[in-house]
C-alpha cells in the first residue's frame, strides 16, 4: 500500500505538470521518509516519480540510516571521490527512465551542487520551481503533527516560567537568553530549536529581531523574549513582553492595543475565510489606537516542521484557510528608541474555528518587584 504523504505529493505533481521532484536534506525530505541528513559538502538527493519506487542517492557512510525509513526506497551509495559522483547520478536517472521531462524542486531548499549532478546525468531535464506545489504536501497538519506541535508549546511554556523565576534586573540579554536556552533542553526540547532566541530589553525591544546583547535589563524597560522549542522535529514559537518594575503610561498603552490585536487575530482564524482576514482583524485594533505606522510586519506565519512556512498571515494573502493550517499571531508596536510590544501565539485551525496551543498568559506581568 502507498504511503498517503507520497500519494498526496503524487496528486500535487500531477497537477503542477511536472514528472518528478528531487528533494536535498531538508524538512519535506523528513517529512516523506523519517530520514534526517544534513547538508554538507557530499550530495543527498530523493527523487520522487509516479508509478517508480523512489530512489535516495546518497553518501556510503549515511547507508546506515536507512533502516529508519517509513517507506519504500531504493538506496544508490557513492563513495567520497568526487570524480565518481556524475556517472552515480546518471545510472539512477536512467534506471528511473528520467532522462528528459520537468523536476519540481523546492526553490528555498535545493542548491546548485545537486542541481548540477542531476544535468549531467541527464542534460535534457528541465528543472522547475515547486514552491507552489510542495508548499501546500505539508499545509495541513494531521492530528499527531498537531500534538507534536502543542507539547513543542509547552516545553517552551515551561522553559520561559523558569527563566523567569530567575530573572533578576541587572542581568544582560545574553544571560536571560542563555538561561533560557538551559532550561528548554531541560524542559525536553529536540536538539534543534527554531532560532536562537530573541532577548531584547528597553530601546532594543524596538527592533523586531533584535539580537542578544551585553545590555543590562533596567527598571521601567519592556523585557521582550520571542523564543521556541522542538519536539519529534516540529516547532513552537512564542513571544511575551514583560515590564521590569514600573513603565511608563504610554509604554502600558501599547501593551494593551497588542494584547488586545493578539486577541482579535486569534479570534479571526476559521476554515473558509482567507489568511488575510486574520492580519487585517489585528491591524485594525492597532490603527484604531493610533499605532499602525508602529506595526511594521505581518501578523504572522505558518509553523511546523520550519520556523516560517505557508501560510504566510499578510493582508492580501487570499489563500483560503482549513483544517489542520497551523500559524503564528504575533502582533507588536515599535517605538523606536523607548521600547516595543510583540504578543505571540501558535494557532491551529480546527473544523468550526480556530484554537491557540499557547496559554501562557498575555496580561502584563510585572517583573523585578
Amino acid at each position: 500500500m502507498t504511503d498517503r504523504r507520497l500519494i498526496h505529493l503524487f496528486d500535487l505533481l500531477a497537477s503542477s505538470g511536472a514528472d518528478a521532484v528531487a528533494f536535498n536534506p531538508g524538512p519535506t525530505l523528513v517529512y516523506l521518509t523519517g530520514l534526517h541528513f544534513h547538508l554538507m559538502e557530499r550530495p543527498t538527493v530523493l527523487l520522487v516519480k509516479p508509478g517508480k519506487t523512489p530512489v535516495l542517492v546518497l553518501p556510503e557512510l549515511e547507508a546506515g540510516k536507512l533502516a529508519g525509513s517509513r517507506i519504500p526506497l531504493t538506496a544508490v551509495t557513492f563513495n567520497d571521490n568526487p570524480s565518481t559522483w556524475p556517472e552515480v547520478f546518471q545510472k539512477v536517472l536512467k534506471g528511473m527512465e528520467l532522462q528528459q521531462g520537468k523536476v519540481a524542486v523546492e526553490p528555498n531548499q535545493m542548491r546548485f551542487l545537486e542541481i548540477d549532478l542531476l544535468k549531467r546525468g541527464a542534460p535534457k531535464l528541465e528543472f522547475i520551481s515547486g514552491g507552489s506545489v510542495l508548499s501546500a504536501l505539508r499545509l495541513q497538519k494531521d492530528a499527531g503533527e498537531v500534538e507534536a506541535m502543542r507539547k513543542a508549546v509547552q516545553i517552551a511554556q515551561a522553559a520561559l516560567k523558569q527563566t523567569l523565576g530567575l530573572f533578576k534586573a541587572g542581568m544582560t540579554e545574553k544571560e536571560i537568553a542563555s538561561e533560557l536556552m538551559i532550561q528548554l533542553y531541560r524542559a525536553g526540547s529536540g536538539e534543534e530549536l527554531p532560532f536562537m532566541p530573541i532577548v531584547a530589553s528597553g530601546p532594543n525591544s524596538a527592533n523586531p529581531h533584535s539580537v542578544p546583547s551585553d545590555r543590562k535589563v533596567q527598571f521601567g524597560d519592556l523585557l521582550l523574549i520571542d523564543y521556541g522549542a522542538s519536539y519529534e522535529g516540529y516547532f513552537s514559537d512564542l513571544t511575551r513582553t514583560f515590564a521590569v518594575g514600573d513603565i511608563s503610561p504610554e509604554l502600558k498603552k501599547i501593551y494593551a492595543a497588542v494584547k488586545s490585536a493578539n486577541e482579535a487575530g486569534r479570534k479571526a482564524g476559521a476554515p473558509g475565510i482567507a489568511a488575510g482576514r486574520v492580519d487585517a482583524a489585528a491591524r485594525k485594533v492597532i490603527e484604531d489606537a493610533g499605532y499602525g505606522p508602529r506595526f511594521t510586519h505581518r501578523v504572522g506565519h505558518g509553523l511546523g516542521m520550519e520556523s516560517h512556512e505557508e501560510p504566510y498571515m499578510f493582508g492580501e494573502n487570499p489563500l483560503i484557510l482549513a483544517e489542520g493550517m497551523t500559524y503564528t499571531v504575533e502582533p507588536g508596536i515599535y517605538l523606536e528608541g523607548v521600547g516595543g510590544v510583540r504578543i505571540e501565539d501558535n494557532m491551529v485551525v480546527t473544523a468550526t474555528g480556530s484554537e491557540s496551543l499557547s496559554d501562557y498568559s498575555r496580561e502584563l506581568t510585572v517583573l523585578g518587584k
